[in-house]
């Protein structure tokens, strides 16, 4: 199984009844959602960084925490991950530190079961523009560490290192894309049996965003990765994946200043993963915690 954090598949559906479930929510939550924007401020924040398979470069503001939860699983393999991410901001724009936390069950495994995930510890730095700005880059660092039990599908065995680079463009007041390209290496990373190579994955990443409106938004994500997986001591066999995903996404904002983003993906394989299918669901809070003191 391969566990990269960048990956949200979930669902065991047909293509019929996935793309029937989308549809169903393109009719259904633009509705509910516009009914609530005639409850809350008029200057209360859109949706921003809520995507799925791309990373936004865009830091979380001074006294604001973001809570997101995601549950994947693929079609064909039958894998499923549940993550937990929380991202602080360091008392400034500039700096963010992040933790994602994964429960896993490896489907290719069998009778590997349910349990803990590696860890994933996330600096990013706002080198370039805000989400206020036309241009944005943040580039992301992280440590990942070998928390889940390589043996049987839920980790890579040993201690990592990953870095992003997102670029975020708004083009015009209603379109939005987003840019990423990345890499993930493992110098001592471990198979089932034990067998022990340094591994090294990369990804490329592009997103387009409607802003059908500010609580409303509809986008296509594209993912290609290629990856190094453990065959042997010192041995190692490249695998390439390419997925199209269309989405959706849509926010309540309360007076409090909580916001709560849900999300519904359909990921479909091309390429060299084609026939490969699932959905993506997606959950976030985002509120104030503390006082801004915010030094861009």
């Amino acid at each position: 199984m391969k566990l990269n954090f960048i990956f949200i598949f979930i669902g065991e559906l047909s293509m019929r009844s996935s793309l029937l479930v989308l549809l169903i929510c393109f009719q259904v939550f633009p509705t509910l959602a516009a009914a609530q924007e005639t409850e809350i401020p008029a200057n209360a924040a859109p949706i921003q960084d809520n995507s799925f398979l791309i990373e936004e470069a865009y830091n979380q503001e001074d006294g604001v925490i973001q809570h997101i939860s995601t549950f994947q699983r693929l079609t064909n393999s039958r894998d499923w991950v549940y993550t937990q991410t929380d991202e602080w901001p360091l008392r400034t724009l500039r700096h963010q530190l992040s933790v994602t936390m994964m429960a896993t069950h490896a489907g290719s495994f069998q009778g590997s079961g349910a349990g803990w995930g590696d860890t994933a510890i996330n600096y990013r730095y706002q080198l370039v523009g805000s989400g206020e700005a036309k241009y944005a880059f943040a580039p992301r660092f992280t440590w990942l560490a070998p928390t889940g039990d390589h043996s049987v599908g839920r980790g890579s065995g040993g201690f990592g290192y990953q870095t992003n680079l997102p670029l975020s463009v708004q083009h015009t007041r209603r379109f939005v894309t987003h840019w990423n390209a990345g890499a993930t290496y493992v110098p001592h990373a471990r198979n089932e049996h034990g067998d022990a190579s340094a591994t090294l994955a990369t990804n490329l990443g592009q997103s387009t965003v409607w802003l059908a409106s500010p609580r409303v938004n509809f986008l296509v994500e594209t993912l290609w990765t290629a990856s190094q997986n453990v065959i042997a001591p010192n041995k190692t066999q490249w695998s390439h994946d390419l997925y199209v995903s269309p989405g959706i996404r849509w926010a309540y904002n309360l007076r409090n200043g909580l916001q709560i983003v849900p999300g519904i993906g359909v990921p479909i394989g091309v390429g060299p993963c084609a026939g490969e299918k699932g959905m993506i669901v997606y959950l976030s809070f985002e509120h104030p915690f503390a006082f801004a003191h915010s030094r861009r």
